[in-house]
């Protein structure tokens, strides 16, 4: 494979890292969110709690409790609804880290080929000038030797 199509496919897989990063992050972000929308629904509930109470203590009519209790009954459900979607923000970011690693290993091994095929030019290269100053010096010695 030529070198030039070695480093169109690491420029690819470059973009595709930093792509992947970018997903990375955004379902990071995503997952804090979440977790700060859970702290808002979970400290809502806590001081619903607290004025259920404060109006219980000051009397309260059955209806009246009826209703403060079915919408305390609604906010559980919604936080057992808000945990569930959490594993998926969790799976989110967990895929997306598995993502960017193995393109990041690919872009790593692409890097490594390339360096590998520069070095082996490059000592190709050092053979044949060695080659040609042995040669060069074979040469003067000759003519050296005729005169």
């Amino acid at each position: 494979m030529a070198d030039n199509a070695l480093e169109l496919i690491l420029e690819i897989t470059k973009d595709d890292e930093h792509k992947a990063s970018l997903a990375l992050s955004n379902a990071r972000i995503e997952r804090e969110n979440y977790y700060e929308q859970l702290k808002q629904i979970e400290q809502y509930r806590l001081d619903y709690c607290k004025q259920l109470s404060a109006r219980g203590q000051q009397g309260l009519s059955a209806s009246s409790y009826g209703h403060l209790q079915k919408f305390l009954c609604q906010l559980d459900e919604t936080l057992v609804k808000q945990k569930e979607a959490g594993m998926q923000f969790e799976e989110q970011v967990e895929q997306c880290s598995e993502h960017w690693n193995e393109v990041r290993k690919k872009r790593r091994s692409i890097e490594w080929l390339l360096e590998k095929k520069q070095n082996e030019q490059q000592q190709l290269r050092d053979k044949q000038e060695q080659k040609m100053m042995d040669e060069f010096a074979t040469l003067q010695f000759a003519r050296k030797t005729r005169h």
